[in-house]
């Protein structure tokens, strides 16, 4: 791993018009690593992000943002959007991780692969699952995840269509009641997927108020980037996910 400072170096990929990626990240920074980020677009800030926008994300040209952020040369490269591979399904995220990884040389974490391996960690198989996506993407990231072996019992659609900065502008308070309305008795965790959606805030008090875990897309992506790089110190006030040793 890099040495130059700290433990390691976390290479971000963040959506153009994501404005809550990287604050969140410095909230759940682990000590000694140091973040980097680069922006990529491929689709239309003034557009609802749909699931043509998104697919769109998904399937855009990342050499030119891999390059400059390669330039550091980060010890894992996490790609920071949720519905871009939700949208095309298991077989094309794992591609894409694969084809980051070869590209940057670093280990790689996409966000959907990421509430993946959150998953698996907490050994959940019954889910709620919230997100401020237009449902015909939450009804792709629900088929997404039960082809990866995860039921949703219940999930909560955003009321109302939120264009990009609508879903960066959510508050806290409004992430908290979207949780609460996807929780279900029978769900064993409850899934906040976006990760321009402010849900890092909320973890540790939405758990306390549902008597379970609670994982989003931005927490489970630095939990998954430390196990690639084992880093095994517990991160507290962010949900169990992070205050628990990795192995």
């Amino acid at each position: 791993m890099s040495a130059s400072r700290g433990q390691a170096r976390f290479g971000v990929l963040v959506p153009f018009t994501n404005s809550n990626l990287e604050p969140d990240m410095a909230l759940l920074r682990p000590d000694g690593v140091s973040l980097h980020f680069a922006r990529m677009g491929g689709y239309d800030e003034d557009e609802i992000p749909d699931a043509d926008q998104m697919h769109a994300l998904g399937a855009a040209d990342l050499d030119e943002p891999l390059r400059l952020l390669t330039g550091v040369k980060p010890d894992v490269v996490v790609y920071g959007c949720t519905s871009a591979t939700l949208t095309h399904g298991p077989a094309f995220d794992r591609d894409l991780a694969a084809r980051i990884a070869q590209a940057s040389g670093a280990k790689t974490v996409t966000a959907a692969g990421a509430l993946v391996a959150a998953l698996t960690a907490l050994e959940a198989r019954k889910i709620a699952f919230a997100s401020p996506y237009v449902p015909t993407i939450n009804d792709m990231a629900i088929h997404f995840l039960g082809q990866m072996g995860f039921d949703t019992v219940h999930r909560a659609d955003f009321e109302g269509t939120l264009d990009n900065e609508g879903q960066g502008a959510l508050s806290p308070r409004e992430v908290f009641a979207l949780g609460q309305r996807a929780d279900h008795l029978e769900a064993e965790v409850v899934v906040l997927s976006c990760t321009d959606m402010r849900s890092v805030e909320v973890l540790e008090d939405l758990e306390q108020a549902l008597g379970k875990p609670v994982i989003s897309s931005n927490q489970a992506m630095v939990f998954q980037a430390m196990c690639l790089l084992g880093l095994r110190a517990p991160i507290t006030g962010f949900g169990q996910l992070l205050a628990s040793e990795r192995s």
